[in-house]
Order: structure tokens, then C-alpha cells, then sequence
């Protein structure tokens, strides 16, 4: 039997929906015109400057640097994205941010860990609103030349405390800042600082001397040529190599007194903010790394042949490839709604950022296992980037507050607690 379906007359076209679409209200699902072009951008950034050197410098000696990928990224304007238009840069907050930091985990995360950091370190001079640190330390990042910041908050004894206020009184050992006149001396060492090795500056927070723990702590912008600053040997990582972790060693540093950020004391107040919107972007790249793996295994399981079919015919890898696409897309939904609320509310929040976090970084391990299960020893070998990615997805739920630092902020908030 022939069933014969009449075309609905003056039904709407591609072009009518996409009419209707546009003059609609913005949808959840779109991104700003901004930040749609530089997805974009970076897409193709990734693909054409960094995957072809991603295996050379992941294989790299632990302290070599690919400045002139910095260098690319920074024509680019990676290194001014958070910069107000109106001081030269991009003008991108945590949405165009994460977007952008998706796109290059997706190919390479210490890539995206290197500017990201630098954007960190850049923070919270930009958002003290102070103007005589701003025209003294972002400037140099508008030049020909690339310029790196760093952030330094973590220590080996402190560790999460120093990102739990309710622990701050229970901060051991935690870098000092004694008053010295109409400046301060900085004492103390910091772990694992990313672009340590090659930054200008770095933003370090130290506890002001006669306050218990890390009650007293404060923002300082240190540049890192100063008299007593050292810099130690770069961490020999397990992945994220290309970008240079190292170990910050501050001995009597003299800090003047108009490099204090947000003033004394107020250290916490600041982390707060700093953490809830690093802790959305930390979560795209995790989303990214998913997604690398991901698109690689999907690409694999297309064209392999076993038993007669295709490997995505068989059901057990349909089934595979199915819940690691959908955890790719979970993941980014999370963190473009945390993005979002992180842009778009005050106070800054902690519920939507610290789930979107957890959930990706938890995400990009297991997308990262399949994905090297379905290309079995293929995966294993470092040509086809899978091992690589392996090896990064346990990197992001280290930095920016581990799953135990997040199930507190999560519950805190649930319970009517700030973290």
C-alpha cells in the first residue's frame, strides 16, 4: 500500500525558522555573537598552531617552553582576553573564557592551563579596580612580545586550607607578609605554581604577621625578578607538561605597600570570587578533554571493521560511545550555566560553578578510559594522543579545589553555607 503525504501548504521554511529563531529571546543554548567568533578563532588555533606540536613538546625535557605557540596564542589575543576593551583588551568574562579554554583542551590542556593561569594571576588586579596596578602590571600584556602572570596561593603544609575559610585559623606554616614600614617583607614558599618558571609577576597570597592560621590573608602583586624571590626546578608531572609547574621560594621579598590587592585581609573575600568563576572555566577544560577523547574514539569506531561491521554497530561500543557523548554535553551545559551565573550574579556563586566542576573533571576520566578502551592498544601508544589525554584527565581535579573541597562548597551551599 502506497501512503501519500500532502505537503503542508505555507509551511515555514529553513530560512523562516531560522528568522523566528533569531528575532526570538535568546536561548540558553546560544552564545553571545563575541563569543560564538572567538570559539571559532580558537578552534582553529588549536588545530593548525598547537595539535601539530602537542606530542613534540608533551615529550619535551620538563623544563622546555614553547614560547612561539605563546607567542601565536597572543596575536590571538589569549593573553588580553579578560582585559576591558577600554584598556586594549578583548573585554571576554568567564563565559568567552571557558569557551575558549574548551576549545584547547579539547587538542591540548597544559596549552589551555598556560593562558588560563596568566589570565588568573591577572584577576584580581583587574577586578581590585585599582588603577595604579593596572596601568603598572597590565600594560605589558598589550605589547608585541607575550607576557606571562602566574597565580600563587597553593603551599605544601596548608594544601585545601587555604581554600576552606572555615580552615583558616587551622592554616599551618602558611607564607607570611610582615609590615615594614609603608611596605611588607613575604616569607614563605609556594608548590606547584603553573607558569612559575616563566611568569612576570604573580599575584601571592600571604597571611599579615599576629593573625592566627590564615585569618590574616592577603593579596600581593609580587613581580618575579624581585630581590629574594627564587624560583625552583619544574615539577616533573605525570601529564599537563608543557605548561612549567614549579616551586615559588620567597625570601624577605619587600613588597611595596601599593601592590596590596583589595586591601589587608582580604584575601578570603577575593578567593571566594576567584575560585567560583576559575572553578567554571577548570570545568571547560575538563569538558574539553572529554570531548578530545571522545572525538577520537568516535572517529575510530567509525572506521574499523570487526566481525564484518563497522566497531560503532556493535552494541557494546554504541552503548560506549553513547553515554560519552552524553557526558560531553552534561559537561558543557554545567559549566556555560556556571559561566554564565558566575558573569550575570552577585554575590559571586559558589552552587553552579562547583557542580559543574565536579561533574566534568569526574567526566574527562571516564570519557578518557573508554576512549582508550575502544582504540585498545592503539590508544595506548602516544601517536594517537589518547594515552595523552589519559594522563590529563586526572589533572584538573587536583587544581582548583579537589572533589572534597567541592562536595563542601556543594553542601555548604545546599545547607546555606558559603565556600
Amino acid at each position: 500500500m502506497t501512503v501519500t503525504v500532502d505537503i503542508v501548504p505555507n509551511a515555514p521554511t529553513l530560512s523562516d525558522l531560522r528568522a523566528l529563531k533569531s528575532a526570538a529571546m535568546p536561548s540558553m543554548f546560544d552564545l553571545p555573537p563575541d563569543v560564538e567568533q572567538l570559539r571559532d578563532e580558537v578552534r582553529e588555533f588549536a588545530q593548525t598552531v598547537v595539535k601539530p606540536r602537542v606530542l613534540e613538546n608533551d615529550l619535551a625535557p620538563a623544563d622546555d617552553f614553547d614560547w612561539d605557540m605563546v607567542r601565536a596564542g597572543h596575536e590571538l589575543g589569549l593573553l588580553r582576553l579578560t582585559i576591558p576593551k577600554e584598556l586594549g583588551g578583548r573585554g571576554m568574562g568567564v563565559l568567552g573564557v571557558a569557551v575558549a579554554m574548551e576549545e584547547l583542551a579539547s587538542v591540548c590542556a597544559s596549552t589551555a592551563l598556560i593562558f588560563g593561569a596568566s589570565m588568573l594571576g591577572q584577576t584580581s588586579v583587574l577586578f581590585s579596580g585599582d588603577q595604579q596596578l593596572q596601568s603598572r602590571f597590565i600594560p605589558p600584556f598589550l605589547g608585541d612580545e607575550p607576557v606571562l602572570a602566574c597565580n600563587a596561593i597553593t603551599e605544601d603544609i596548608s594544601g585545601c586550607d587555604l581554600l576552606i575559610p572555615e580552615h583558616a585559623e587551622l592554616a599551618a606554616d602558611v607564607m607570611t607578609a610582615r609590615r615594614d614600614g609603608d611596605g611588607f617583607i613575604l616569607n614563605g614558599i609556594k608548590r606547584f605554581i603553573t607558569n612559575g618558571k616563566v611568569a612576570q609577576w604573580a599575584t601571592v597570597f600571604a597571611n599579615i604577621e599576629g593573625n592566627p592560621g590564615a585569618t590574616g590573608l592577603t593579596v600581593f602583586v609580587v613581580p618575579l625578578d624581585s630581590e629574594g624571590v627564587v624560583r625552583g626546578e619544574v615539577a616533573d608531572k605525570m601529564g599537563y607538561r608543557a605548561c612549567l609547574g614549579t616551586t615559588l621560594t620567597f625570601e624577605n621579598v619587600r613588597v611595596p605597600g601599593e601592590n596590596v590587592v583589595l586591601g589587608e585581609g582580604n584575601g578570603w573575600n577575593y578567593l571566594s570570587i576567584q575560585s567560583n568563576q576559575a572553578r567554571a572555566i577548570v570545568a571547560a577544560i575538563s569538558t574539553g578533554v572529554a570531548r578530545g577523547a571522545f572525538e577520537y574514539a568516535r572517529e575510530f569506531a567509525g572506521e574499523r571493521v570487526q566481525a564484518g561491521k563497522l566497531l560503532y554497530e556493535h552494541q557494546f561500543t554504541a552503548r560506549k560511545l553513547a553515554e560519552m557523548a552524553a557526558k560531553v554535553e552534561a559537561s558543557r551545559l554545567l559549566y556555560l550555566q556556571g559561566a554564565y551565573q558566575a558573569d550575570n550574579m552577585l554575590p559571586a556563586p559558589v552552587y553552579g560553578p562547583a557542580v559543574a566542576k565536579l561533574f566534568a573533571d569526574r567526566a574527562a576520566i571516564e570519557v578518557a578510559d573508554e576512549a582508550m578502551s575502544i582504540l585498545g592498544a592503539r590508544g595506548y601508544c602516544r601517536e594517537n594522543h589518547v594515552e595523552k589525554l589519559v594522563r590529563e584527565s586526572f589533572g584538573a581535579r587536583i587544581y582548583e579545589g579537589t572533589p572534597e573541597v567541592l562536595a563542601l562548597a556543594i553542601t555548604g551551599a545546599l545547607y546555606g553555607r558559603r565556600l
